[in-house]
C-alpha cells in the first residue's frame, strides 16, 4: 500500500517475474480425496519457497459448495492484512448503508434574501462525499449564481461536521502525511480524477522552451508552489509536499512531461477555497471570511449535488484499493449507526458485521488496511468471504472485487496484469494487498471442475524480492483443482507486459497507471 523509493519502483519497472509452476506429470483419473491430497502436496511446494523461510505464511482454502476445508496453514494466525481490510469494510458498508446509499452536499443560506442581496451567510455543508470534483462545486455556485444571489453580506460558512475533526488514520505512519493514498479525512473534500482520489491535487510538469512549466488539476492555488525543476535530457523529478505545510516543492530535471498526485493538506480549507473561486466567477460576492462550522437551525437549501449510489462506487473503491473511500465510508457507518462520523464508531460497525457472520480473528485499526496493527487471520478472511455469500448485496459486491488478468482497468483492476493466460483468467475475483513486506491475496475461484473455493493468502515479513508470484501460483493451481483428476503443467501467470511488481498495489502507481 505504501510506495517505496523511486530507485525501488524503477528495479520492479524492470524486472522479469518469470517461473515455471505446479507438477508436470500428466492428468490422471484419482478418486476424490487422492485430489485433495494432490492440492496439498503442490500448495505445501509453492509455499517452501526460500522467500518464505524467515517470513510468516497463512493459507486457507475452502470448497463454498460443501463447506470442507481443502487446505490450512497457520489459519488461526493474527497476519497484518494489508488492503484485505477493506473487504471487512466494504461488505459492513454494503450492509448498513446499502448499495443505494448516497453522499449529499448542499449549500443553504442564513438571514433573507433581498433582491440579489443576501443578507446572512452562506453555507457549504459536506457529508463526505469521495466523488466531488472540482466541476460539481462550480455547478453549486452556478445554481447559486442562479438563485438571484448577487451578494452575501455575511461569511462563507464550511459545515464539515458530519464526520469529527481528526484527520488521519490510526497508525499512519508520518511520511505517508503528504502522499495521496494516505490523504486527510474530512466531511468536505475534492477529487481531482475520475478515479476519486478525494484529497488531492494533481501536479503536472512539462518542459517548454527551456524551462519548466508547472500546473495543477484542478486548477488551484490553493498549494504554494516552488519550482526549483530544470530542464533537462531526462525525467527524473521529485514532487512532494512538505510535511505539515501547503508547500509543494518540485526538484530534478524534466523532459518528458510528469505528474503526481499530492495530498492537501486540510481538505475543507482546500474545498472552500475552490467554491469561493466558483462563486466569483459566476458573479456572486461574499463579504464575509471564511470560516468552518455547523450549519446555524433554520438554514434553508439553494443548491444540493447528490453522488452515485455505493453500489457504483464500489467499482473504484475496490478495484482500485481506494483508501479513502475505505475511510470515508467507515466514518459514514459510525454517523449512520450511532451519530458519531468518528473512527472508533464506525470501527465498531464493521467488527460488530464481521462477528456477527462469524468471523473470529480480528483487529481494525483504519478501514483501508494502511495501519500496520491492523490483523486478521486468514481464516476469518475466509469466513467472512463464506458469510457474504447468502447476502443480497452479494453479487454487486463480488463484481466490484478485481479480477485476475483482465485488462480493463475497472474490471481487472489491481489484478489486471495478474495471472493473464492461465486458468485463473477472468476467473479470480479476489482482493489485493500490499505493504512494505506483506502482501495479501483473498477472494473466489472455480475450480477446473467448476466448484467454487474461498482462499486467502496472507504473506507478512518477507525481506527479499516480492512473493506476489506465490499468490499467483497458489490462485492458478485452485483454478486447476479438480477432486478426480492431477494438475497438468501450469501455465506462466503473468503477461510480458505485466508492469511493475514489488510491494505496490499497481494501481498506487499513479505516473505509470501499470
Amino acid at each position: 500500500m505504501r510506495r517505496t523509493s523511486a530507485t525501488l519502483v524503477a528495479g520492479a519497472l524492470v524486472a522479469a517475474l518469470a517461473w515455471a509452476s505446479g507438477p508436470s506429470t500428466p492428468a490422471v483419473a484419482l478418486d476424490p480425496a487422492a485430489g485433495v491430497a494432490d492440492l496439498t502436496q503442490d500448495l505445501n511446494q509453492i509455499l517452501s519457497d526460500p522467500r518464505l523461510t524467515i517470513a510468516r505464511a497463512g493459507v486457507v482454502v475452502k470448497s463454498a459448495r460443501t463447506g470442507e476445508e481443502l487446505y490450512a496453514t497457520d489459519a488461526g494466525k493474527l497476519l497484518i492484512p494489508a488492503s484485505n481490510t477493506k473487504l471487512f469494510t466494504s461488505a459492513a458498508a454494503a450492509e448498513t448503508l446499502g448499495l443505494d446509499h448516497r453522499f449529499s452536499t448542499t449549500v443553504l443560506n442564513t438571514g433573507r434574501k433581498a433582491g440579489s442581496v443576501l443578507t446572512g451567510d452562506l453555507v457549504l455543508r459536506g457529508t463526505g462525499d469521495p466523488t466531488m470534483l472540482a466541476e460539481d462545486y462550480d455547478a453549486l455556485a452556478k445554481r447559486v449564481a442562479g438563485a438571484g444571489v448577487k451578494l452575501v453580506t455575511g461569511r462563507l460558512v464550511a459545515d464539515d461536521t458530519w464526520f469529527d475533526s481528526r484527520r488521519l488514520g490510526n497508525d499512519w505512519a508520518w511520511d505517508d502525511e503528504t502522499a495521496y493514498y494516505a490523504a486527510p479525512i474530512s466531511a468536505l473534500t475534492a477529487s481531482p480524477d475520475r478515479d476519486y482520489d478525494a484529497g488531492s491535487v494533481i501536479v503536472s510538469v512539462a518542459a517548454e522552451g527551456g524551462k519548466v512549466k508547472v500546473s495543477t488539476t484542478p486548477e488551484t492555488d490553493y498549494l504554494k508552489i516552488v519550482n526549483r525543476a530544470t530542464a533537462g535530457a531526462e525525467t527524473d523529478v521529485l514532487i512532494e509536499r512538505q510535511h505539515g505545510t501547503r508547500t509543494v516543492v518540485i526538484t530534478g530535471t524534466v523532459a518528458d512531461p510528469y505528474q503526481e498526485w499530492v495530498a492537501v493538506d486540510d481538505p475543507t480549507a482546500y474545498v472552500s477555497s475552490l467554491f469561493r473561486k466558483s462563486l466569483a466567477r459566476h458573479g456572486v460576492k461574499v463579504l464575509g471570511p471564511t470560516v468552518t462550522g455547523a450549519t446555524p437551525s433554520g438554514a434553508r437549501e439553494l443548491a444540493a449535488h447528490e453522488s452515485m449510489t455505493l453500489g457504483e462506487l464500489l467499482v473504484p473503491f475496490m478495484k482500485l484499493s481506494n483508501n479513502i473511500h475505505a475511510e470515508i465510508l467507515t466514518k459514514a457507518m459510525g454517523r449512520k449507526v450511532s451519530n458519531q462520523g468518528t473512527w472508533s464508531a464506525g470501527l465498531k460497525v464493521s467488527t460488530d458485521f464481521a462477528e456477527a457472520n462469524g468471523v473470529e480473528v480480528i483487529n481494525m485499526r483504519d478501514g483501508s488496511g494502511l495501519s500496520r496493527r491492523d490483523g486478521f487471520s486468514p481464516g476469518s478472511i475466509v469466513q467472512l468471504l463464506s458469510a457474504v455469500r447468502t447476502k443480497p448485496w452479494y453479487s454487486t459486491w463480488y463484481e466490484s472485487l478485481p479480477i485476475a488478468g483482465n485488462a480493463d482497468r475497472f474490471t481487472g483492476g489491481t489484478l489486471r496484469s495478474r495471472m493473464r493466460g492461465t486458468p485463473a483468467q477472468d476467473n479470480v475475483h479476489a482482493k489485493t494487498g500490499s505493504l512494505t513486506g506483506v502482501t495479501s491475496l483473498s477472494g473466489y475461484v472455480n475450480s477446473a471442475d467448476g466448484e467454487p473455493l474461498i482462499f486467502s493468502i496472507m504473506l507478512n515479513q518477507y525481506l527479499s524480492a516480492s512473493p506476489k508470484d506465490i499468490e499467483d501460483k497458489i490462485a492458478v493451481r485452485l483454478a486447476q483443482f479438480s477432486r478426480t483428476a492431477a494438475a497438468g503443467e501450469a501455465t506462466g501467470l503473468r503477461a510480458t507486459d505485466a508492469g511493475p511488481a514489488g510491494d505496490l498495489e499497481c494501481s498506487w502507481l499513479k505516473p505509470v497507471q501499470c
